[in-house]
């Protein structure tokens, strides 16, 4: 069982476009973050955590040709949704089973309107969309029978709700910026925490790196690992060494075992 980070950036992926600062010129590969997402498996079924516009390069990348058996969507901004038509290599495995909450599988029908007519066009992603309700969770089987249970969470993305995931004893958190009690109590007991720190300022609707550790601190997982990170969290390297002994920056190819 393992977690593979595919990405482990924000929206712009660092470095950014046009910037000169130390972190977006860092040599070291740690510091080049594609879009956030996550490979999982456990108890032999993969799934995808979010499938930004990097998927492509990302599964080039780390060369993990096999079915993908749910692909999770935490929320409709295009850095989590924007690489989804790349899936249809996946379709050589069958359908490709996503699960979204209702609001956000509404926008994937309008962004996508050609992969959910009646007459599907040659080569486009066969996609099965399955609708979501926090707090109530849902299995995710192989083909091999073997599943797995996942718990949709409450996560607020400033004004904006959206769904983080509980899946066995790991928590898959991004662009928080608060979240209900309910959410906190349903994580009691992870092993492993994946939570957002956007930068060390302040923003509306992510969390920072302050805040993050508050969070880690308050929710008391083994293991906690900092993700959807912008060029202004400053350098892998020097950030990390002023972390807790069991927090880390993650970083896009870092595979934990879980």
């Amino acid at each position: 069982m393992k977690l593979i980070f595919l990405g482990t950036g924000t929206s712009t992926g660092v470095p950014q476009i046009g910037c000169t600062c130390p972190t977006c010129q860092s040599k070291d590969p740690r510091d080049k973050r594609l879009r956030c997402s996550g490979l999982l498996t456990i108890n032999g079924v993969r799934i995808l955590i979010d499938c930004g516009p990097d998927f492509r390069e990302q599964m080039l990348r780390y060369d993990d040709f096999a079915q993908i058996d749910a692909i999770l969507i935490t929320h409709e901004h295009y850095d989590h949704v924007g690489g989804i038509d790349d899936v249809r290599p996946y379709c050589t495995f069958g359908d490709i089973h996503i699960y979204a909450e209702d609001k956000t599988a509404q926008r994937l029908r309008e962004r996508l309107p050609y992969c959910f007519t009646e007459q599907l066009y040659p080569g486009v992603p066969h996609i099965a969309l399955h609708h979501l309700t926090e707090s109530e969770p849902f299995s995710v089987h192989n083909k091999a029978g073997q599943s797995i249970s996942i718990l949709p969470l409450r996560i607020m993305h400033a004004k904006m709700p959206i769904l983080g995931y509980r899946i066995g004893n790991l928590a898959w958190i991004t662009d928080m910026s608060s979240l209900p009690q309910s959410s906190v109590e349903a994580l009691k007991g992870i092993d492993t925490l994946v939570v957002n720190a956007l930068r060390i300022e302040p923003h509306i609707s992510h969390q920072t790196l302050e805040e993050a550790l508050h969070f880690a601190e308050k929710i008391g997982a083994p293991n906690t690992y900092l993700i959807h990170m912008s060029h202004q969290i400053g350098k892998h390297e020097e950030v990390e060494k002023l972390l807790p002994p069991n927090v880390h920056l993650a970083y896009d190819g870092l595979t934990i075992p879980l």
